[in-house]
């Protein structure tokens, strides 16, 4: 059983990481989906796919901005902790 008082361990971005990375990786398979009827020569150019691929690119900011969070509280906690 887990001890109520013990903090979470978790740094403060991984939860903006794990959000972007998810993101990201389902706007990379729904771009490979649609791109590959088109590079098949099926399809014509899928319009929509410059949507999927700003999916992409607002998953990337997302863990971006967990990664620099985590940074910051890690200077911060540092910061603390030399005095």
């Amino acid at each position: 059983m887990r001890d109520k008082t013990q903090t979470n361990s978790a740094a403060p971005g991984d939860r903006l990481i794990r959000a972007g990375a998810v993101v990201f990786f389902i706007g990379a398979v729904a771009t490979l989906v649609t791109v590959a009827p088109f590079l098949l020569g099926t399809t014509p150019f899928p319009t929509y796919m410059f949507g999927l691929s700003m999916l992409m690119g607002v998953g990337f900011l997302v863990a971006g901005a967990g990664v620099l969070r985590s940074v910051a509280a890690g200077r911060r906690q540092a910061r603390g902790a030399g005095g």
